[in-house]
């Protein structure tokens, strides 16, 4: 196994050469951290670690900071989800720095939704950096040991970052590109966006190959179950950067309604099979809306369990400046 980075199960599953399997929580809108957790836990046994968003569709909701420790205190991985919507670059390397004290080591960096896409919009954006800068702050902190000002560091964080990407959104020939930019900024890991579009996806990857890029970053493919074909219709209308090809609809619209749910889980396990196929995918990242009884079902028949398990130390350590990625 090369050398780790951040020693998380997710950086470990992904070098020992297994195929990982990452989801994500949308935490209820509560202060009682039993509920959240209850989310949690339907996951955890399911997945090498869970997202935890970061008011993603600049929808209010508890902050992902303390859902990621409430995690770490029941023995769950996060990756936590940092946006560049909300907070400048002193709150942003505060935050940076604070997660790793809690023991977060997984974190993907996104620019974040425009406020006018979520629940207040009359909220101020600030955008004082994207994701690529987070990325470059997040890689100084952790192989430098300093902030962005050239102020040192008692100890080092320890992070194995992530980056998004959409293979799906024009302009289809820049995406590869863009995901070059990301890994040299310092993604260590990238999660895409929902594929429906397998034969886009391997174009993709065939051009992500040219470049190299699936051997320094470790690529997971993103999922997700259609409940029906009316929500599908609506998620590719509203959702952007969401691409759901006619005939995945039709597909569903030929069932009666009480049927397009299995069979929207049958064709999010199809595509996981497909996707397992490509060369240079280590991985997938599932999404199903408050659904993880759903997620782990899907898990569980693409034949993704049980999940390796990996001993690792209580995620509190630090890495001394000047530690390289391996």
């Amino acid at each position: 196994m090369a050398a780790l980075i951040a020693g998380s199960q997710l950086e470990q599953v992904l070098r020992a050469g297994s195929f990982a399997v990452t989801s994500e929580i949308n935490p209820p809108d509560t202060a009682d951290p039993t509920r959240i957790i209850e989310h949690a836990t339907a996951l955890a046994a399911a997945c090498d670690a869970i997202n935890v968003p970061d008011a993603s569709g600049a929808n209010v909701h508890i902050s992902g900071l303390s859902v990621s420790a409430l995690l770490i205190r029941q023995g769950i991985e996060p990756v936590l989800q940092l946006t560049c919507r909300d907070r400048n670059r002193i709150a942003l390397q505060g935050d940076l720095l604070g997660g790793a004290a809690l023991g977060v080591r997984n974190v993907l960096c996104l620019t974040g939704d425009g406020v006018q896409a979520g629940d207040q919009p009359e909220a101020k954006s600030v955008f004082d950096f994207d994701s690529i800068a987070l990325l470059q702050t997040a890689r100084i902190l952790r192989d430098e040991g300093r902030f962005l000002n050239g102020r040192v560091l008692g100890a080092a964080p320890r992070f194995f970052l992530g980056a998004a990407e959409n293979p799906f959104a024009p302009p289809l020939d820049f995406r590869p590109l863009r995901l070059e930019k990301k890994i040299e900024a310092g993604a260590n890991f990238i999660q895409m966006q929902y594929c429906f579009d397998v034969p886009q996806l391997q174009r993709f990857m065939h051009a992500a190959r040219d470049l190299r890029l699936h051997e320094r970053a470790f690529i997971l493919v993103g999922v997700g179950p259609l409940r029906s074909a009316r929500s599908a219709e609506w998620m590719r209308t509203h959702v952007p950067g969401v691409v759901i090809p006619e005939q995945i609809i039709r597909r569903l619209a030929a069932l009666p309604e009480a049927q397009q749910l299995e069979e929207g889980k049958h064709i999010c396990v199809e595509i996981i099979n497909q996707v397992r196929e490509i060369e240079g995918v280590r991985g997938i990242h599932i999404m199903a809306y408050r659904s993880e009884k759903l997620a782990t079902e899907i898990i569980a028949e693409a034949g993704l369990l049980p999940r390796p398990k990996i001993s690792i130390t209580p995620a509190v350590g630090t890495m001394q400046p000047g530690s390289k990625p391996g």
